[in-house]
């Protein structure tokens, strides 16, 4: 094969006059370019860790306080106040001879400087995260800023004056706190009063405040010492056990997937998009290495300043997959990766990325996909659905992989997959708003994104893009190492780069040149002896796709320029219409999830915002039968709309419920103790799951000049059978996008009925 032949670096030959080396300069020299590509990463993550250890200094300040302390000796001053001539006195022997008097007290001096630098370091790294632990801010209404928070915000802008890293502010960010659990639970108490009767809720004070009074404090010590002891005291064991010690199939159950432009398609070329799409993906893999991504930071009430979010989920965002275990399963996550992993027509290949050490180009990566698609060689025995293990159950899954895929040529081809830096589907079909259906190809292209055939994904790796016939993009996440809005991030920039910074030609194709001496992609080999574990996970797979029923609605009447007018929330009016319609759909009301997130703490994830409140539900009723003046609905309105946001605002600031209570179990749990109340709370199902999908970097498409620039959003599957899973995405001012699903095997859940009632 001539990619084997050009890996070859020498042959030899041994001959009655000796060993004849045949060296191959141009495999030598790929291998040395190669190799400085690697020494620069490592001088780049040495330069960046000395830029972090000392942020918010610089290390440059080390000079000016050296300089100072050597000036101010100069002056015939001890700035020490006696501690250089006691860092003297202890100096090495070996300095004391091969020094003069003077030579020691100038590095007695030095010494002192170094450590009072450090010390400052230190200080200012304390200062700032007192400063932001400060969360008041949030809590402020427009116009009406406290001189606190107006004093807060020259400090924090005073401290962050420098350009950061990507990971420059992790060290300062605060913990987690761990409320009091008086606190939690009567916030839980009153979360669930709208959904209870009178007797259930007695019933469940009863067994709150039992819980309380007895078991709960105990719980609550062993989490304030988790608390000390961790960077943070839930996100480990909620990655753990909400995500890794699942059993059942990840796919449409965990899994996650996000659209492409819904009204454009930069090109029709499936090969051009492909190539232009790993660019930009590896073109951001690049920025995170080098730490030049601005960490994201969440804006205040007052204009340009900025307060960090925790940057942590971006470290495994490449170059990582989730493998199967039979009582859990484990993150595995590489420093570094060459080669993407490629699916099409039921053949795996390895794709090179990188040729003597730099980036190929969006046309040479074109020139290799298009190799891909025309390649004709039919799939090996059990090849073809190989990558229905991964979408089915994972005890079965983790079987298979020990027996079949722990050594030979098996785990080589796995190991491509699992150490690759994304992996790429080249779909044979066609999707996106087209044709005379159009809603009902958005509807379809979302379950394509969701599940495909349920064998034509690798949905353990941390993303995997999928291209379609078409041109038409999308990609689907695995979600236990990070939540949607980092993937959304990763996308808004991989969407953004292809169409205005990479682009293409007039007739479709990538720009650039091509080496046609490239290697071929590599074909991976199989030897499956059985396929009736493949067989086995793929009727459950198919099983779940098939009752997923999935509805895509970009809603066009009015955006958040219209709300914002009326001074509601846009989140806080989508929420209470999503309530609104689950009482229109369903006669009543249900436990509601809507996702936050708690990165303004260090190792943030997320927390639940109960939104089924009592406010909510007053305006829902008033609502459907009125019963007053409609300046009453609009007061119902403002007032279930403040209380949204209030209760928003506590769960991204560390005072939400669920995460707290969920805790508390894992450690009864720990302790081998049982507690009727937490067992209740955990197994009460959220029939109205809901997330939003921020726009984050709005900036990089320009939506006054390229309106057509408008991005899906994604979705995710139902949380319970009974249920509806809501996501939408809040695009520019006139438009929001709803990505609803639910189980056909639920006779009361109809995708359709529910978007309809939500819009009347």
């Amino acid at each position: 094969m001539a990619e084997a032949h050009q890996a070859v670096a020498f042959q030899f030959t041994i001959t009655p006059e000796g060993i004849d080396l045949q060296l191959s300069y141009q495999a030598l020299n790929q291998i040395y370019l190669s190799g400085v590509r690697s020494w620069k990463k490592r001088v780049s993550r040495i330069r960046n860790r000395v830029i972090k250890g000392v942020f918010p200094a610089s290390p440059s300040s080390w000079l000016f306080v050296a300089i100072g302390i050597l000036a101010t000796m100069y002056m015939q001053s001890d700035p020490s106040m006696g501690l250089i001539a006691k860092i003297q006195q202890h100096l090495p022997l070996s300095l004391h001879v091969s020094l003069s008097a003077q030579g020691q007290t100038m590095v007695s001096a030095l010494v002192f400087s170094t450590l009072l630098w450090l010390s400052l370091i230190l200080a200012l790294r304390f200062c700032l995260k007192l400063l932001l632990s400060y969360h008041q801010w949030m809590f402020e209404q427009h116009g009406r800023i406290s001189n606190t928070t107006k004093v807060w915000v020259t400090l924090v802008r005073l401290f962050s004056s420098r350009k950061p890293l990507l990971y420059s502010y992790q060290t300062s960010l605060p913990h987690l706190p761990v409320p009091p659990i008086k606190d939690t639970l009567s916030r839980y108490l009153e979360s669930v009063r709208p959904l209870l009767t009178d007797p259930e809720f007695k019933r469940m004070t009863d067994l709150a405040n039992h819980f309380e009074s007895n078991l709960g404090n105990r719980l609550q010590r062993y989490l304030k010492l988790k608390a000390l002891w961790a960077t943070n005291y839930v996100s480990d064991w909620w990655e753990e056990y909400i995500y890794l010690r699942s059993r059942s199939p990840i796919m449409v159950n965990s899994n996650y997937y996000g659209m492409d432009f819904l009204y454009v398609t930069p090109t029709p070329v499936q090969a051009a998009r492909a190539g232009n799409t790993i660019t930009a993906l590896l073109l951001y893999r690049r920025k995170v290495n080098r730490e030049e991504l601005k960490p994201v930071r969440r804006h205040t009430l007052l204009q340009s300043t900025v307060i960090p979010l925790c940057a942590a989920q971006c470290e495994r965002m490449f170059n990582t997959t989730r493998t199967p275990g039979t009582e859990t399963d484990v993150l595995q996550h590489w420093q570094d990766s060459e080669f993407v992993a490629v699916y099409h027509k039921g053949r795996f290949f390895r794709l090179w990325v990188y040729r003597a050490g730099r980036l190929l180009s969006p046309r040479e990566l074109e020139y290799q996909i298009q190799r891909i698609l025309d390649d004709t060689s039919p799939p090996l025995p059990g090849e073809e659905r190989l990558g229905a293990l991964t979408a089915g159950d994972r005890i079965p899954w983790a079987q298979m992989r020990k027996q079949y895929f722990s050594s030979g040529v098996n785990r080589r081809s796995l190991d491509a997959i699992e150490r690759a830096a994304f992996f790429i589907t080249l779909d044979d079909e066609e999707q996106g708003m087209r044709g005379d259906d159009p809603a009902g190809n958005l509807d379809r292209y979302a379950k394509s994104l969701l599940h495909g055939k349920c064998y034509d994904r690798w949905f353990d790796k941390s993303f995997s893009i999928v291209i379609y016939k078409n041109g038409k993009s999308g990609l689907n996440a695995e979600h236990s190492w990070a939540d949607a809005p980092t993937v959304a991030h990763l996308w808004e920039y991989t969407l953004a780069t292809d169409a205005f910074h990479l682009g293409y030609t007039e007739d479709g194709h990538c720009k650039g040149e091509v080496d046609r001496s490239l290697p071929h992609p590599q074909r991976l080999v199989w030897d499956i002896p059985s396929e009736a574990q493949v067989c086995t996970s793929l009727a459950v797979a198919q099983a779940l796709a098939d009752d997923v029923d999935c509805h895509v609605f970009p809603f066009r009447e009015f955006g958040k320029g219209r709300i914002k007018k009326c001074r509601i929330s846009p989140d806080a009016f989508i929420q209470i219409s999503l309530q609104l319609a689950y009482y229109r759909d369903r006669g009543g009301f249900c436990l509601t999830y809507e996702a936050s997130m708690t990165r303004l703490f260090r190792e943030g994830r997320t927390e639940t915002v109960r939104s089924c409140t009592r406010e909510s539900l007053d305006r829902s009723v008033f609502h459907v039968t009125p019963s007053g003046p409609e300046e009453q609905c609009r007061r119902l309105f403002r007032v279930a709309s403040e209380k949204h946001q209030n209760l928003y605002r506590m769960a991204m600031t560390g005072a939400g419920i669920d995460r707290h209570l969920f805790c508390l179990y894992v450690v009864s749990k720990y302790l081998g103790v049982e507690s009727p109340f937490l067992k209740e709370v955990l197994s009460e199902p959220w029939r109205l799951s809901t997330s939003q999908t921020p726009v984050q970097q709005m900036e990089l498409f320009d939506l006054k000049n390229n309106p057509d620039y408008i991005s899906l959003g994604g979705g995710f599957g139902p949380v319970a059978d009974d249920g509806y899973g809501v996501s939408y995405i809040i695009v520019g001012e006139d438009m929001i996008n709803f990505h609803v699903s639910s189980k056909h095997s639920c006779s009361e859940t109809v995708n359709k009925a529910f978007v309809a009632v939500a819009v009347v």
